[in-house]
């Protein structure tokens, strides 16, 4: 028999699945139930309803993205590196993120070990900035989504060749995105 940790642990992983394939709106609560073999009297016993088990994923999904990443103000530019990386590892992190904005979700702020993650990334990127690792000219908020969106620029092409399992070419595009964010924060002279 499973614990009740277990089966919310399965829950959740059942409900990411769908989440990231269907969306909010497309998910069923009987296949999320099923795949986790459970019944949907103990998922929404646990979960009340279907968006709160949405927001439930999104949060956890949001928790485990931001601690696989962290931004150093020596190394900003391997931040990008480490965002290419976690988006190739897991897409379904960022297809939670499309649905949630598809869908006009108002996302609370992720955090990360009850910190919240953008106040850290702006605190780093102003050290960076303090220390002459990074140009101060930048607005930090405006380099943090730069740096983002370098880092997963790829995962979001809308092109066929975006999807490769070779590991020059996925090593070239990880290097050009460290590249470009390399020469973005290098301060001006």
């Amino acid at each position: 028999m499973r614990s009740t940790t277990e089966l919310r642990g399965e829950i959740l992983s059942a409900a990411r699945a769908e989440f990231a394939q269907y969306g909010l709106a497309g998910a069923r609560i009987d296949r999320i139930a099923r795949n986790a073999q459970a019944s949907k009297e103990r998922l929404y016993a646990h979960f009340g309803d279907k968006e709160t088990l949405f927001r439930e994923v999104f949060a956890a999904d949001s928790a485990e993205f931001f601690r696989s990443v962290s931004m150093r103000p020596d190394a900003v530019p391997e931040f990008v590196g480490d965002i290419f990386d976690l988006a190739l590892r897991r897409p379904e992190h960022l297809r939670m993120i499309s649905w949630a904005h598809l869908e006009g979700f108002t996302l609370d702020e992720p955090q990360a070990d009850g910190q919240p993650i953008h106040a850290q990334g702006l605190a780093t990127i102003e050290a960076a900035q303090t220390s002459g690792h990074v140009d101060p000219a930048w607005q930090p908020a405006d380099l943090m989504v730069l740096l983002f969106s370098i880092g997963l620029g790829w995962a979001n092409l809308p092109h066929p060749d975006v999807a490769t399992d070779d590991p020059t070419v996925i090593a070239q595009r990880r290097a050009a995105a460290v590249e470009a964010a390399t020469r973005i924060v290098a301060a001006r002279t």
